[in-house]
């Protein structure tokens, strides 16, 4: 019906044109109504041709931005990976500067204690080197003050507070000054004492020899204890040294992967907003080329139906009925 109506409203419109004109023939009516045709025909044309650009814009916007989406995407996968691997080395790094922190805590308290008891034993090696030099000293004046017949009891006495002279030592020394009064003056009964007082004399070189020993023994081990404090203190203190100098890479090793992690989460959000913005255009791109499709397609077959309308009158007016009818009734040009 529709087509049917389109044709009558074409003739219609064409004989109108003819009888304006006050033109009637067949022939006058074909050629305008080819012309209509021809029109139709290429503005049809002329569509497609604009069309086809259109489309052509679309799909290679539309891969265009297909293809800048999967990049980002792409991307996004790999700053997530980054970031993840920073928060894994970050966290890595923080219980490993932890340890350093305590290993220096540890390595700073040995040494400090370490040096703390050093000083307690070098000042007990001083007061007891001092102790002994003092008892070598006591001894040996004491052997030259009796071989000199000098030795009294005020002598002895001090002799017997000697802090490192054995019990037994101590009573022959005792019992020697007990029996020997008045000795080193110039007393007749002097030589009656000279045997028990070589027996005296002896005694005190054995003890002075042994507290020369001990004092010697005493030496040697405060040099092996200041050697070992000092090898047990280079060691601690090349500990600490080495572990600051560690805590201090792995400190910047931190912060540099800190650093990247935040520029990788930037990054990632400028990616993501990218990828969201390029996803947006493209959804709206895809509906207003299709919608601008579907327009074309309607557009085109409404002008396939009026090429068609028109060739359908043509071939009408062009029958014998039509073109006779036409000769008879209407006037020539």
């Amino acid at each position: 019906i529709r087509n049917g109506t389109m044709k009558l409203s074409v003739i219609s419109g064409v004989f109108a044109l003819v009888q304006s004109e006050a033109v009637t023939p067949v022939q006058k009516v074909i050629q305008l109504m080819n012309g209509m045709l021809e029109k139709g025909k290429e503005e049809k044309h002329e569509e497609q041709v604009q069309f086809a650009a259109y489309k052509t814009w679309c799909d290679d916007t539309a891969t265009e931005k297909t293809r800048a989406i999967k990049e980002d995407n792409e991307q996004i996968d790999s700053l997530e990976a980054v970031i993840g691997k920073c928060e894994a080395d970050i966290a890595k790094l923080t219980k490993e500067i932890a340890r350093l922190d305590e290993d220096i805590s540890v390595y700073e308290g040995d040494l400090k204690a370490a040096t703390k008891v050093r000083k307690m034993e070098h000042e007990d090696y001083l007061a007891t080197h001092k102790d002994m030099t003092e008892s070598i000293d006591a001894t040996a004046g004491a052997i030259a003050l009796i071989k000199k017949r000098m030795f009294d009891k005020s002598a002895g006495a001090a002799l017997l507070q000697l802090p490192r002279m054995a019990d037994a030592d101590r009573r022959k020394l005792q019992s020697f000054l007990s029996t020997s009064e008045g000795y080193g003056m110039s007393a007749p009964e002097a030589a009656a004492f000279e045997d028990h007082t070589s027996g005296i004399i002896e005694m005190l070189e054995k003890l002075h020899d042994k507290f020369e020993d001990e004092r010697t023994e005493l030496e040697k081990e405060e040099s092996n204890s200041k050697h070992a404090f000092e090898m047990l203190s280079q060691d601690l203190t090349n500990s600490i040294s080495t572990s600051k100098d560690d805590r201090s890479d792995k400190a910047q090793q931190k912060a540099k992967t800190a650093q990247r992690e935040a520029d990788s989460k930037g990054d990632l959000q400028d990616t993501v907003t990218s990828r969201d913005d390029d996803q947006a255009y493209l959804d709206d791109l895809s509906a207003t080329c299709k919608s601008k499709s579907d327009d074309f397609e309607a557009r085109q077959t409404l002008r396939a139906q009026e090429i068609e309308a028109i060739e359908k009158a043509i071939e009408i007016i062009s029958s014998g009925a039509v073109s006779g009818a036409a000769d008879k009734h209407l006037p020539s040009l």
